[in-house]
């Protein structure tokens, strides 16, 4: 299934944390916290607005983003949780 989202939304998908700790501890499901980065794989056309013009957003699908720890909607698609945001939930562009 493929989902285009609306407007200023976007679909991502959470990056897998780490599950060990610098000095090797392994941390288990329980414990590990939901992850705060994830990538971008679809986005919306853009918000309309004031004058009725278009803006595009600024996240482009492949980005790596930074966002809040509850930020989006989690939904199930072919078995895989996504979360579906708007763009103004995005708090960074992680730059390799």
């Amino acid at each position: 299934m493929e989902l285009q989202p609306l407007h200023d939304r976007v679909i991502v998908k959470r990056l897998d944390q780490e599950t060990k700790t610098a000095s090797g501890l392994i941390i288990p499901d329980a414990a590990a916290e939901k992850p705060d980065q994830g990538e971008i794989l679809a986005v919306g056309k853009g918000k309309t607005n004031d004058e009725g013009k278009l803006r595009p957003l600024e996240v482009k699908v492949g980005d790596r983003v930074l966002f809040g720890k509850y930020s989006g909607q989690a939904v199930k698609v072919d078995g895989e949780e996504l979360l579906v945001m708007r763009e103004e939930d995005i708090m960074a562009i992680v730059k390799k």
